[in-house]
């Protein structure tokens, strides 16, 4: 039998699966009686962890509490937990930096040896790579969040990229963190259609507008939608190719921000990209690595094409084996 101590820690880690336990099983569990199970209940609650009794069915189930009491983590959770608070503390969002570093080392002062070495591990190894993104002010993240999970209308001061400022009213919908960028995608009430936001450009105005009949995303989903936004309409060049793949087999080619892919059929699909010029657009395309075909796009595209073309014909002709 296990003493009180791990009894109890046993009892908490079974409660924290978010089910149902009737004092039978939890018993049966923990080799007691359901008389000890009650007591032990009982402690667990002195120490601060919610727990509820069913009515009439003497289930058991942990709730969320008034007050954070000591959580009890599993390795793999300890791990993915600390790793999350390292990532958090060189993320986007501006004054959480220290807050992580603070919770991550509450953290490894009780972390296992074998895992605190897992966490250094990883941590002495990676290295970040990328340019900075803006920092954003987590109170707007979180006024804009709670709009969005209320359906009330939001009003804010926009700046625009070019640099004209305007105040918008939108419905907003979803919060999309891409890349080191947050956005918001939101049913502009006097564009009528869908637009997104940079978080970094906009200023909440209070207070907050009525509330809202939630609208069905755009694109069928909002990351979708933003994807393809980012890739095609807000650069200088889009085009539009046809790939002679189906779309499962180009997936994992196109990199998020590149780029949308659409099926066609089970043996074609359609790529939408943009970029700051033709060259890059033939880049973009060409590293999909597959056979292709122009649909759309601007006339200086085709010259691009053929200028790399030749450019690499010019490369082989005098390589050793060449035909």
């Amino acid at each position: 039998m296990l003493d009180t101590s791990a009894r109890l820690l046993t009892l908490l880690s079974l409660l924290q699966t978010h089910r149902d336990w009737s004092g039978t099983e939890l018993a049966d569990r923990l080799g007691v009686t359901t008389r000890t199970v009650r007591r032990d209940v009982e402690r667990l609650r002195e120490l601060g962890y919610p727990v509820y009794a069913s009515q009439g069915t003497a289930g058991y189930q942990l709730g969320a509490g008034a007050s954070l009491p000591p959580l009890l983590l599993d390795d793999d959770e300890a791990v993915a937990v600390a790793v999350g608070l390292r990532t958090a503390a060189g993320g986007s969002v501006a004054g959480i930096e220290e807050t992580s570093l603070r919770a991550l080392a509450k953290l490894e002062q009780v972390l296992p040896s074998r895992l605190r070495h897992r966490v250094t591990t990883l941590h002495a190894t990676t290295v970040r790579v990328g340019g900075s993104g803006p920092r954003i002010d987590p109170d707007i993240l979180m006024a804009i969040a709670d709009a969005c999970r209320r359906h009330e209308g939001l009003r804010f001061d926009y700046t625009s990229p070019r640099g004209g400022e305007t105040t918008r009213s939108v419905e907003p919908h979803s919060l999309v963190s891409f890349g080191r960028h947050w956005y918001l995608v939101a049913w502009d009430t006097d564009r009528v259609d869908w637009r997104t936001f940079r978080v970094d450009r906009l200023t909440p105005r209070t207070p907050t507008g009525p509330r809202f009949a939630p609208r069905e995303p755009p694109d069928g989903d909002v990351a979708t939608y933003l994807s393809h936004q980012l890739s095609s309409r807000t650069w200088a060049f889009q085009a539009t190719v046809t790939l002679h793949e189906p779309v499962e087999a180009v997936a994992d080619r196109v990199w998020p921000g590149m780029g949308v892919i659409e099926r066609i059929d089970e043996h074609t699909c359609q790529l939408h990209v943009g970029a700051d010029s033709p060259s890059d657009l033939v880049w973009m395309i060409t590293s999909v690595d597959t056979a292709f075909t122009l649909t759309s796009g601007p006339p200086e595209l085709a010259d691009a094409f053929r200028a790399q073309a030749a450019r690499c014909l010019d490369a082989v002709q005098d390589a050793p084996g060449a035909r």
